[in-house]
């Protein structure tokens, strides 16, 4: 392969990047992969850690890209891909993804929820404001808001299971609220940082997912 770049002239080169990158895009979605990579290495070099239990906020903008067939506001689909930005910049920004990783766990998506209650309009600005509800030992439930730009109106709010594999949750959050109070004494004088109670939404939601689970292994 070396050998062949070597002998090729620039036309012959530049027809076999492009070559390569339409390959790629047909196989895989770089533009997801690529936006991802951004948001973590900005987060890195941009903006400051944060505690466990903070909220973080995501800027974003309906773009042509986003929208649905009728062309003036985003495709439904594209909350849920939208919040995967969102989450790697929580994930990222609160320590939470290398304190799973070092525990060798795992995130997966276990569940969602969305409530669409405005469209988002082509073009217009958006902000996803993301955070950590509750959690129990096998799980961490997030809460994502699409907040406008202007009128700070809610467009839509999403709720997320992250079922984390080979990993203890509570021991987890557990040992990253003791970290951030040993790193910061100072903020226990304004209001400790304790694990919340279920949200009253919440606990419903996990009682539909346990009888949806259910439903499944008997089959019905």
């Amino acid at each position: 392969m070396i050998n062949f770049l070597l002998t090729c002239d620039t036309y012959t080169l530049a027809v076999t990047a492009l070559l390569i990158i339409v390959v790629f895009y047909w196989v895989f979605e770089v533009h997801y992969f690529a936006r991802t990579l951004w948001c973590a290495t900005m987060c890195r070099i941009m903006k400051k850690y944060v505690h466990i239990l903070d909220t973080t906020s995501y800027s974003s903008a309906c773009l042509t890209t986003d929208v649905d067939f009728l062309l003036f506001h985003m495709n439904n689909s594209r909350y849920l891909r939208e919040v995967d930005f969102a989450r790697t910049e929580f994930y990222t920004r609160t320590g939470l993804w290398a304190a799973i990783r070092e525990k060798g766990g795992l995130p997966v998506q276990g569940g969602t929820s969305i409530r669409y209650r405005k469209f988002i309009r082509t073009f217009s600005l958006y902000s996803i404001s993301s955070r950590i509800i509750y959690w129990d030992r096998d799980s961490i439930y997030m809460e994502h808001r699409f907040v406008s730009r202007g009128d700070d109106f809610v467009n839509a709010i999403v709720h997320c299971r992250q079922r984390v594999i080979n990993c203890d949750v509570e021991v987890l959050m557990g040992e990253l609220l003791a970290k951030r109070a040993k790193e910061s004494p100072g903020d226990l004088q304004e209001a400790p940082r304790i694990k919340p109670e279920c949200p009253l939404e919440i606990h419903h939601w996990i009682q539909a997912n346990l009888v949806s689970s259910a439903n499944l292994r008997n089959g019905n």
